[in-house]
């Protein structure tokens, strides 16, 4: 069994990635939230500056994540280009153009994950590879590629 994939790269495909494998993407708009709500509070106890002041820090909090990912992504020579990749029996192949090719043995993605649109494969170096659900050719793809995940690295983490 193997299956082919390719896709151009969004940012979203990079913020998904982090919010699963980085607590600090992950809580951040939990942790905006509640500044937020106590900032509330504090307008209503009638302390404006500092009320308003945690309102501000909510707000950046929250655009941090999408905003700095978008940089990160604008600024990344190899970003936007175009990946294919197959993953069979023996291997996960991928390649960004005629620029960047690997090949990962299963056994070095010790983990993977999966969102309602990517999956985010760890590998042991601490590298992350998001593969968006987009990338497949149909449902029957992405169910054949999380195969080959669940039978070669385990269940999803």
């Amino acid at each position: 069994m193997s299956v082919d994939f390719s896709w151009s790269p969004r940012p979203a495909d990079w913020r998904a990635a982090l919010r699963t494998a980085v607590p600090l993407y992950r809580w951040a708009p939990w942790f905006a939230l509640a500044l937020g709500a106590v900032g509330v509070v504090v307008l209503a106890l009638g302390m404006v500056a500092a009320g308003l002041f945690g309102l501000a820090l909510a707000v950046i909090i929250v655009a941090l994540v999408p905003v700095g990912t978008a940089v990160n992504f604008h600024n990344h020579p190899l970003a936007a280009k175009a990946v294919t990749g197959t993953a069979d029996q023996h291997s996960l192949r991928m390649a960004v153009g005629n620029t960047a090719r690997s090949e990962l043995a299963w056994s070095e993605l010790p983990g993977w994950s999966e969102t309602g649109r990517t999956f985010v494969l760890r590998t042991a170096s601490s590298a992350m590879y998001a593969v968006p659900h987009r990338a497949f050719a149909d449902p029957a793809a992405v169910e054949r590629f999380r195969a080959l995940l669940e039978q070669h690295v385990g269940p999803a983490s």
